[in-house]
């Protein structure tokens, strides 16, 4: 039986006249700042830095759970709640409650015995944490990239060590 042979299609990857198509073929789209679009790019973020240095990742079915990954550490599953912080005055900080609103009112809601960690992603320093749920405040946390300005060196909780293993 003869090889068959194939040619690329006419506006491959590979092809020179990709990069002068792609615009009419898939736009770039306009990132929005509303919390949900913030969350959901956080979320792949985090997904991806895990399953690139290894880490084997459970993702839940449908969007009621209080967690949204699950870690599978030699048989041992850990909960994972992700969080987009933000970096402000040194730290990175992120909340630690889920929050619902609509025209009548607004509820919050914290994680307590629900998840076993948080897990952060601050697209200012593309920087990737991972805390234990009892270490965060019901609120949030403040976690020190840059020293205090006011040289404090007690109960800092500094981010290089809540860096994501390799």
């Amino acid at each position: 039986m003869a090889e068959k042979s194939w040619s690329l299609p006419k506006h491959s990857v590979c092809s020179e006249l990709y990069a002068v198509v792609m615009p009419t073929v898939l736009p770039k789209p306009e990132l929005t700042s509303h919390p949900v679009d913030i969350g959901h790019r956080s979320e792949a973020a985090i997904l991806a830095e895990l399953v690139k240095r290894g880490y084997s990742v459970l993702l839940p079915f449908g969007v009621n759970q209080r967690y949204d990954l699950v870690l599978d550490c030699d048989g041992r599953f850990l909960r994972a709640q992700c969080k987009s912080g933000r970096l402000r005055n040194g730290s990175v900080e992120f909340r630690a409650c889920s929050t619902q609103s609509n025209t009548q009112k607004t509820r919050t809601r914290g994680y307590a015995g629900q998840v076993d960690l948080f897990i952060v992603y601050c697209p200012q320093n593309d920087q990737v944490l991972v805390i234990p749920a009892d270490e965060v405040p019901a609120t949030g946390m403040y976690l020190r990239v840059d020293p205090p300005r006011n040289r404090q060196a007690k109960r800092v909780r500094w981010a290089k060590d809540y860096e994501l293993p390799a």
